[in-house]
Order: structure tokens, then C-alpha cells, then sequence
């Protein structure tokens, strides 16, 4: 099978574009994702070494990690709940691309045992009867097969999929898990139901070619992009609202809320009853990113970049702003040099270093297809440790670049920039300007997150969207467990939830039928708490921390 063969490649296309482009992928089994991206798998033996340029940087599906891996009454939901209103979240749709869930947690049952879950599409368990509903790859599990497994002595002979990392199953229950009292925990939206897709690991060819190591969680673009629109088309389906929360991100892409999987988020967004939430990454310290600017007199800006010993091979992108164009030379560890690489259409280096036995694969795509601008290709293979330095050259007109390593997990701790640049760090998809983008505070201090990534975009634009509580949140686990845990994912999860609430007030129950995401952050927005020390909206904390309760009485004239 295609799909999930190691011996085929994946890609994102869009299908509406000319036949004589379409045509390059003629003979490849294609997947339509939606009524306009597609996925394609071709043949391993096809993909030539120079790959960008033979398709477009946008057709390669980018890699997703796990970005992580409390307070209720923060944010005003217990207010809320024990109002009149008694919002719960009753009528609406969790959905959650992520790593499963652990359905036998009774905190996913209702209060007679049966399960709060519609249904399980797992992308892993091989179905070769795999449906179009399901994109003919995984397996899905129905809300009926589901109670079966509960009441089973051998539940997963029924049902055998499992949340083996526990990140999908602690979103989950942060955002609308049921109250166990014995534990002392409280889900926002108790009442609501669930959505799971689970995602398969990204195929081997791709982590290869990025140098994302084997062990490690690792998710494709089109992959994720096939459990939204799952999400979206059961909600269709069953005629109900649904908030779907995002806990994955990237370091790949333009960081200005543009690709396939953006655009994908983006036009469904805007339809009525869907609220899609995402969290901005964990990489405001990682030292992961670079900003620089070409000084006129000097001509070019110097990047050191220090990687640490026994280092997994890796890849860099710079992207330069528009109107400029850049170029580098490189320098290695040993004082290898390789002079000024021309900024040239379909410009491709492989480079091999005598002293530091590193290979590095150098790709210019001067006019990306997705952005219009210039981006970088660098790959290292077997890198040498110490300092290695880049010099970017810029044209007669220029207005800043940014490069960007991978996101942590995919890179060791020890493998920085020397001179790093804390903001335009936002993780994609988070930099979508469309979703709402969440950041993540501690509720007993009201400092912002160490880790949270900062804005904006690379445009500037404004992003984060809110804060939500994310430092020390005590999260439900796999296997009915309880813990502290930390990251901007558990704020985008408790934001879903909130969404949720919304989503039962405007849509459920009448009061604001044409309800979409836009209307959603909105709506947060006006009921926002702020620091009077600060000026909104900014790059850490958006436009302030979510107060639901604040929302209401924002409406009521308060």
C-alpha cells in the first residue's frame, strides 16, 4: 500500500493547478486531502538528490514534533460553570491530531460507564479496507465498538488503539476531561464529546532527508493535514460544533503563516461552527533562531553556529525578507573555507570537508512558491562538532533574514546559535493568522512561560493571539494517573476547551449562529485580563490572558 509504504514518498500538490504541472506526478497514486491540496506518493526511486528545484520546497512535507512532552478558576470557568449560564460544553466536538487517546480513562466516560468518544480514526493500525472517509489508510473506531472494549475483560482485542506517549490523552482530558473528584481535577468543557485522530509517524525517506532522528515523535504535514479535515467532515457530518486543538509545531517553513497545512487551517477557520486552536511552540529559549541584517559597510553579517559533540545530521533555513537577496560562504570548525555561494536560480551545492569529514547540501530557492521569497536549503550529514560560521551576503537592497534550527527533540540542546534572537520564534502552524494562537503563563506568578515562544511573525504580524495558563498544570496522564506538567501545548488545550464553551452558547444554544474561529478570538479578546505595566497587544502575551467569565461580562455591558 502507497500510503504507508517506506518505498514511497510523499507530497503535497495542489490539484488546481495547470494540467501540465499537474502532469510531473502522472503515475503516482494521489490522496485528495480537500477540494484543493492533495497528497502524492511517488516512487523512491524517482526522487533524484537535488530535490528542490526538481519540485517545489512547499510539495516536501514538513516534519511536526510534540510541543510538550491549572487553573480553571483563572480563567474563569468555574465562575462560568456555577453561573447561570452553566456552561459545559454540552452539544460540542473536541478534536485532537495528536498522539491517540487512552479511551479507558474514566475520565473520557460519561457517568453510566459509556464512552464520551464518537469515534477513533488511528492512522497506524493497517486497514487495506480502508475507507474514503478515512483518506483509505488507518483504521477507524466507532463509539459503538468503543463501549464494547469498555465493558470487555480484553478491551484492546476490540479496540487496539493506544496512546503509547500519553500527549494526546493529557490535551484531552485538560480540555474537557470529566471531574474526578478523588484526584481533585476539572476538565473546562465536561460535557462535550471527542474526535481522535491518531497520527502515524512521518515515513523514514523524509526523516532522512532532514535529519530527524529514528527515536524520536515525529509527524508528516500531510498526515496532519488529513486528520483536520477528518475532524471537519464528522463535524459536517454529524451536524455539530467542534474546537480542534493543534499541540504540534515546526521550525520549517516561511514563520508567517503560509504552506498547505496553514492554508488548509486557514479556509476552515472561516467555516461556521469550527474553532481550531494552536499552540505557539516551546522555543523562545532554545537558541534556535537568528536575525540579521546586512550592514552596508561591511557587506554581509557573520552567523556562528555552535554544534555539539556526537550531534544527529540536521538542516538550517534561511529566509530572506523581500526585496533582498542573500548568499553565504561557510566556514568550518577547522577553518575550511567554501567562498560566497552565487544567489542563483536552481543554485545547488553538495560540499564535502577533507578535515571535518562533514557533507553539507546547500539548496537556493531564490523565489519560493508559497511566500515569494528567498529561502536557504542546509543540510549537514555527519557534522563536525565546534564553531561553524556562516557569512550572508545581501543585494543592493535588503531587509533583514532569519535562519532557524530544528524545533528541540530534533536537535541536541548543545547545537545553538551563538548569537541567538528570542522572538519570531512561534512554531508553524502557530504562526497562522487565521487559528487562535496560544501562549502559556503561570497562574501563581503571572510570569510569562521561560520556554514559550515570542512574536511575531516574520511580518510582524500579530501573533500570539492570548496566554493561557501552561507552567505546573496539574494534567491527567495515561492510565489514570495525575502530574505537573509544563508547555504551550496545555495552554492551547485548556483554550479548546474554553472555545468550547463558547461554541455551546453561540451555536448550541442560538445566540450567535454564524459562530467561526475569527468570532471566537474575538470574542476572547474582549474579556481579557492585562497588566497595566505592559502594552497590548505584544510579542509574549498577545492582546492579554484569557477570562471567560470576562467574555460575558464584556457582552453585558461590564
Amino acid at each position: 500500500m502507497r500510503i504507508i509504504s517506506e518505498d514511497y514518498v510523499d507530497g503535497i500538490v495542489e490539484y488546481a493547478i495547470s494540467s501540465e504541472e499537474y502532469a510531473r506526478y502522472a503515475g503516482t497514486t494521489t490522496n485528495f486531502i480537500n477540494d484543493k491540496y492533495a497528497a502524492v506518493y511517488v516512487p523512491l526511486s524517482r526522487i533524484p538528490e537535488k530535490l528542490i528545484g526538481s519540485i517545489a520546497y512547499s510539495v516536501i512535507p514538513k516534519l511536526f514534533a510534540l510541543l510538550d512532552l491549572v487553573s480553571l478558576e483563572e480563567m474563569g470557568v468555574i465562575r462560568l460553570q456555577s453561573s447561570p449560564l452553566s456552561l459545559k460544553g454540552s452539544g460540542v466536538l473536541l478534536g485532537f491530531v495528536d498522539t491517540g487517546i487512552d479511551y479507558l480513562n474514566p475520565m473520557f466516560q460519561n457517568a453510566d460507564k459509556t464512552t464520551r468518544i464518537v469515534s477513533i480514526w488511528d492512522q497506524t493500525i493497517v486497514n487495506m479496507q480502508a475507507s474514503p472517509d478515512i483518506f483509505y489508510y488507518g483504521t477507524e473506531y466507532t463509539k459503538d465498538q468503543i463501549n464494547a472494549a469498555i465493558q470487555s475483560e480484553t478491551p484492546l482485542s476490540i479496540v487496539p488503539s493506544i496512546d503509547e506517549i500519553g500527549h494526546g490523552t493529557t490535551l484531552a482530558g485538560l480540555a474537557g476531561g470529566f471531574t474526578d473528584v478523588t484526584a481533585d481535577f476539572y476538565g473546562a468543557a465536561q460535557l462535550s464529546e471527542y474526535l481522535i485522530v491518531k497520527l502515524k509517524p512521518s515515513k523514514t525517506n523524509v526523516r532522512t532527508y532532514f535529519g530527524v532522528p529514528d527515536d524520536v515523535p515525529c509527524y508528516s504535514e500531510n498526515d496532519i493535514m488529513f486528520g483536520i479535515a477528518y475532524l471537519v467532515n464528522m463535524a459536517k457530518k454529524l451536524n455539530r460544533p467542534i474546537a480542534i486543538c493543534i499541540g504540534l509545531g515546526t521550525n520549517q517553513g516561511s514563520h508567517e503563516g503560509l504552506g498547505p497545512l496553514n492554508d488548509l487551517i486557514s479556509n476552515y477557520s472561516t467555516q461556521v461552527g469550527a474553532a481550531i486552536i494552536i499552540a505557539v511552540g516551546n522555543e523562545g529559549n532554545a537558541r534556535h533562531h537568528f536575525f540579521g541584517q546586512i550592514n552596508g559597510a561591511a557587506a554581509n553579517t557573520l552567523v556562528e553556529l555552535a554544534v555539539g559533540e556526537n550531534e544527529n545530521n540536521f538542516s538550517i533555513e534561511l529566509w530572506g525578507n523581500t526585496p533582498g537577496t542573500y548568499s553565504i560562504d561557510i566556514i568550518s570548525p577547522s577553518g575550511e573555507y567554501i567562498p560566497r555561494i552565487p544567489a542563483r536560480i536552481g543554485e545547488f551545492r553538495n560540499i564535502r570537508f577533507i578535515f571535518d569529514d562533514t557533507t553539507i547540501y546547500v539548496d537556493y530557492v531564490i523565489v519560493e512558491a508559497q511566500t515569494g521569497d528567498e529561502l536557504i536549503l542546509i543540510r549537514f550529514r555527519n557534522p563536525a562538532p565546534g564553531i561553524w560560521k556562516f557569512r550572508v551576503y545581501g543585494s543592493k537592497i535588503t531587509s533583514g533574514f532569519h535562519l532557524w534550527l530544528p524545533v528541540r527533540g530534533f536537535i541536541s540542546d548543545k547545537t545553538v546559535f551563538v548569537s541567538p534572537n528570542q522572538f519570531t520564534t512561534i512554531t508553524d502552524p502557530g504562526n497562522n493568522l487565521s487559528a487562535i494562537t496560544a501562549t502559556a503563563y503561570n497562574p501563581i506568578n503571572q510570569s510569562l512561560f521561560l520556554e514559550a515562544s515570542r512574536g511575531y511573525t516574520r511580518y510582524e504580524q500579530v501573533n500570539p493571539d492570548l496566554a493561557a495558563p501552561g507552567v505546573n498544570i496539574y494534567t491527567p496522564l495515561p492510565g489514570g494517573q495525575h502530574g505537573l506538567a509544563s508547555g504551550t501545548s496545555l495552554a492551547a488545550a485548556l483554550m479548546t476547551g474554553i472555545s468550547a464553551l463558547l461554541l455551546e452558547w453561540g451555536i448550541v444554544r442560538g445566540n450567535d449562529r454564524s459562530m467561526d474561529t475569527y468570532q471566537i478570538k474575538k470574542y476572547l479578546i474582549r474579556g481579557v485580563k492585562r497588566n497595566p505595566a505592559l502594552t497590548y497587544p505584544n510579542r509574549e502575551w498577545g492582546y492579554g490572558t484569557v477570562d471567560i467569565y470576562g467574555t460575558f461580562e464584556s457582552l453585558r455591558g461590564e
